[in-house]
């Protein structure tokens, strides 16, 4: 039940803010994008995490996608 009253006089004020740059959000995978991916690691026998070898991925078509934009606004 609620009280009609509540006392914020020793609140402070955005003491749980967290900007939203800070916060880990959770990337979830079609199942098939993840088998694939799991299956090349057991393969190779390769001891990476998923998550080193989605972030490079992600980081080389980043690198890729900004080589291509770059080459469109170059001066000849």
């Amino acid at each position: 039940m609620m009280k009609d009253e509540y006392d914020f006089s020793g609140a402070e004020q955005g003491k749980f803010y967290r900007p939203l740059e800070e916060l880990d959000i959770p990337i979830y995978l079609d199942k098939e994008v993840k088998a694939f991916f799991m299956e090349k690691l057991k393969a190779n026998g390769q001891e990476f995490s998923l998550n080193q070898v989605i972030n490079s991925l992600l980081k080389k078509d980043i690198e890729i996608s900004s080589q291509l934009s770059n080459k469109g606004t170059t001066k000849a």
